[in-house]
């Protein structure tokens, strides 16, 4: 019989960003594989859930737990009651923290690393508690998940993690959402960002130190210095933290043209990517880099670094800077200058987005709770979490 699986989404927040996108697909998926699910969400999650994977057990957790410090005391003593309501035979924590007591086998997933190799690049509050977690969970956790094998190199050199231990299981993106866009779909951002067909360099992510923000506009900046027709530079999303990004917002000419229209709504996203003169992601470091792959399959040429796992996502479909300003520029003024690179990038990174499919993953994710129970019960024997349903 298949395994009882207990999901913890109370994590996702309101805006869900990539968190929120991991969970979205992979729940989906396992629900179309006929995993055994129950899952553990915050109340307003409870709908969509439901919808995701309907014959799920859903259960809802206090309404306090929007709030992060009680959702993490919840989790130590509120998820292992949940575990035992539902007889669940492995526990899915799909980022970095887990009850330090669990008695049945948990698997969790650990996104990157960055924040120990550049701590700087991070939010310093934030840092403290998920360096911890994260040590924790490489210590206690049955198996580990990561999305990429740079990701995995990293945590077994960072912590010492046991390789055998953890699970590469590769993100998807969801097709249907992230396709290659239509002229009307193309044409509606474009007008509502008040471009009105004018050519644009497109970022979507947060503006936090790692995401390299401020170097994309310092780049963009010299990329347009002899243009006289110069894109608009659009910085997409919100939240995060980084000083810098005003100071290099400071250095931009009057003449040049920067949108922030903040968080936009998905059904705009492959009009967004897919409308892009280049979509720019230089970041610093990356767990695996979901923008990437989602601007590769609304068929957008896609520019970013070689840093950690770009390189697995993007593979000879994409291009590629340094991170620093002057290479930005260079790589800007020569794709903005060549058609013919943008056509044959747009249609190399569609192809290898096609690779990527939360079934796949969710196939992965699978194994590695199929792994947790045998080495748990290696281990400890049976337990209370291998009744039968």
């Amino acid at each position: 019989m298949a395994p009882r699986i207990l999901l913890d989404a109370t994590a996702v927040p309101a805006d869900r960003g990539g968190l929120g996108r991991y969970v979205d697909g992979l729940l989906s998926a396992l629900h179309a594989l006929g995993a055994d699910l129950a899952v553990a969400c915050q109340r307003a999650d409870e709908k969509r859930y439901g919808q995701l994977a309907p014959g799920a057990r859903i259960v809802a957790g206090p309404a306090a737990l929007a709030h992060r410090a009680t959702r993490l005391a919840w989790e130590q003593t509120g998820l292992p009651h949940v575990a035992d309501s539902v007889a669940a035979d492995v526990i899915h924590l799909p980022t970095y923290t887990m009850p330090v007591s669990a008695v049945r086998p948990t698997v969790v997933t650990i996104h990157d690393v960055t924040l120990f190799a550049e701590p700087e690049v991070h939010d310093p509050v934030r840092t403290t508690y998920v360096k911890s977690a994260t040590r924790t969970a490489a210590r206690r956790a049955t198996r580990l998940i990561v999305p990429s094998r740079a990701t995995r190199d990293e945590l077994v050199r960072i912590l010492g993690a046991d390789p055998e231990h953890i699970d590469v299981a590769y993100h998807g993106v969801d097709h249907e959402v992230f396709h290659r866009p239509s002229e009307a779909e193309v044409k509606q951002v474009s007008d509502r960002l008040g471009l009105h067909g004018r050519p644009y360099v497109a970022y979507l992510g947060a503006l936090e130190p790692r995401k390299n923000v401020p170097n994309l506009i310092r780049g963009w900046v010299r990329a347009c210095s002899g243009l006289e027709d110069p894109p608009a530079l659009v910085l997409a999303g919100g939240g995060g933290w980084d000083d810098e990004v005003d100071a290099a917002m400071a250095t931009v000419p009057p003449r040049l043209r920067v949108l922030r229209p903040g968080y936009l709504p998905w059904p705009s996203l492959p009009g967004f990517f897919g409308g892009a003169l280049v979509v720019a992601l230089p970041s610093r470091g990356e767990g695996f880099g979901l923008p990437v792959l989602e601007a590769m399959a609304c068929g957008a040429p896609v520019l970013t670094t070689r840093r950690g796992p770009l390189p697995e996502v993007g593979g000879d479909a994409v291009a590629y800077t340094e991170p620093d300003p002057e290479g930005i520029a260079s790589a800007l003024t020569a794709l903005s200058g060549d058609p013919a690179r943008r056509a044959g990038l747009a249609e190399a990174a569609y192809t290898r987005s096609l690779e990527f499919t939360w079934t796949a993953s969710a196939e992965a994710h699978m194994a590695s709770y199929e792994r947790a129970i045998r080495q748990y019960e290696a281990s400890h024997g049976r337990g209370p979490a291998s009744a039968t349903h």
